[in-house]
């Protein structure tokens, strides 16, 4: 049964001619994913279709255990083909929900398999797609230029050397792999023993002994200008939210030497840290002309036993409720008023915050470079068909999405690349259904350049790649 046909999720023929003539030729620019640069520098060649499907992706194994799937079978030794079997008698019970649009996408781009998968299929589709992978044309750098993809901005640690960074540059691989600044452990003081130890790291990759609060932020400094050095155009912060204190650099002095004394710090202490090493770094990003990316409203590790067992980022995060508008509205306003605030995005995961992110860009566009404030592709849990359309909406409503830049993977996944196919064809749809409804001019060319803008141009310029 052929179920993703070339009209799919396509309403209407001018939202063909879009995704065909627009959309589907642009090539991938996904500035924000979380990739293994060593797979990628060192070309990886994986064994069987559960190792490239299934490992680290917590999307599926989300999944599998709401489907009542053992651990053993997400995370654990049981053997690759039992795992995948655990995921494919999941997904027939996964309609309405994306991973089973996603899962077709993928089988069929990738592999060129069309049947449903299932308990039956599983062994056919398991077989065909894993002889493949065995194939050289499968390996991690042909499977990126397969789907087309121009850069790879991977998510890297202040402390990474970055070694495989330095060592795909100078291969003539034919898309960029660029790393993006990602100092979130800088300022995770809720557990002093484990933040001394991250210091540590820091002071050795940095070389640069830290005892105070300005020997941190030279050590940040420096890592930026080393990060900078390999391509780097882009930081990425997770927070469940941002923080504004007017003395926070002040009183943080204490603050530091407290901590790195081993004592614990209260909540009011973490904040007032994090939001004096958050604006040194936003100064300097807009120095450096890099987009400072949040991702923010996420309440993470919410399951203590699992996190225990199996650390974090395995899927037992949620959507958080917190407060958003009023702090960030003074972060930004205090870089705006020394002229330093950076190219931003902004991604919220609470649905209810669409408005407030969405009107929060125009507070500080400042004319200075076209779309310079982006309120960021639907994100994680939002990362559908229903969260991108209301994203996309209210961004048309309250902004300009001439100069939106567009979807990102945010995915640990090799195979995960047909979600920017996915996103292009909700654009197109919703574009092309405004033109057949007599809400915009029936122009291919009109529209047609926005789409081209949305889907790769608008990202280009934006990161300077």
């Amino acid at each position: 049964m052929t179920f993703i046909k070339s009209d799919f999720l396509l309403q209407s023929a001018q939202a063909v001619t879009l995704y065909e003539q627009f959309a589907a030729p642009c090539a991938i620019v996904d500035y924000h994913n979380h990739l293994s640069p060593k797979d990628i520098a060192e070309n990886r060649q994986f064994a069987n279709l559960a190792e490239i499907w299934l490992e680290g992706d917590h999307y599926k194994w989300r999944a599998m255990r709401i489907n009542g799937v053992p651990e053993e079978y997400c995370t654990g030794a049981r053997d690759p083909y039992e795992k995948f079997l655990g995921w494919a008698k999941t997904v027939p019970q996964t309609l309405r929900n994306p991973l089973y649009h996603w899962t077709h996408l993928e089988l069929k781009n990738y592999f060129g398999i069309q049947e449903l998968l299932n308990e039956q299929t599983a062994g056919l589709i398991y077989e065909k797609a894993s002889a493949c992978l065995q194939q050289p044309e499968f390996r991690v750098q042909a499977l990126l230029k397969k789907m087309n993809v121009a850069v790879v901005g991977t998510t890297d640690d202040p402390i990474d050397s970055l070694e495989y960074h330095s060592q795909f540059v100078k291969s003539k691989v034919g898309f960029k792999m660029v790393p993006t600044f990602r100092p979130d452990k800088a300022y995770a003081t809720h557990d002093s023993a484990a933040y001394n130890l991250y210091v540590d790291k820091l002071s050795s990759a940095a070389g640069i002994t830290i005892h105070t609060l300005e020997d941190l932020l030279a050590a940040l400094k420096n890592r930026i200008d080393f990060f900078d050095s390999l391509g780097c155009r882009a930081a990425d912060h997770g927070l469940e939210f941002l923080y504004f204190e007017p003395d926070a650099h002040k009183k943080s002095y204490a603050v530091f030497k407290k901590i790195r004394q081993g004592d614990t710090l209260s909540m009011a202490e973490q904040l007032t840290l994090r939001c004096a090493i958050l604006i040194s770094l936003s100064r300097w990003y807009h120095e450096k002309e890099w987009a400072q990316q949040f991702h923010v409203g996420a309440i993470r590790n919410n399951n203590d036993r699992m996190l225990q067992t199996l650390g974090p980022d395995t899927g037992f995060d949620s959507i958080g409720d917190f407060a958003q508008a009023k702090h960030m509205a003074l972060y930004f306003n205090a870089l705006d008023a020394t002229n330093q605030l950076a190219r931003t995005i902004i991604y919220n995961l609470n649905p209810a915050d669409n408005e407030v992110f969405a009107t929060m860009l125009g507070n500080f566009s400042d004319g200075s470079i076209p779309g310079k404030m982006q309120w960021g592709s639907a994100w994680w849990f939002l990362d559908q068909k229903d969260g991108m359309e209301k994203q996309l909406n209210a961004l048309s409503n309250m902004g300009l999405l001439a100069h939106f830049v567009g979807m990102v993977t945010d995915s640990r996944s090799f195979l995960s690349f047909p979600r920017h196919e996915y996103f292009r064809r909700i654009v197109c749809n919703l574009i092309g259904e405004d033109i057949k409804r007599g809400l915009l001019p029936d122009s291919m060319e009109l529209a047609g350049e926005l789409v081209s803008r949305i889907c790769h141009k608008n990202a280009m310029t934006y990161f300077r790649f």
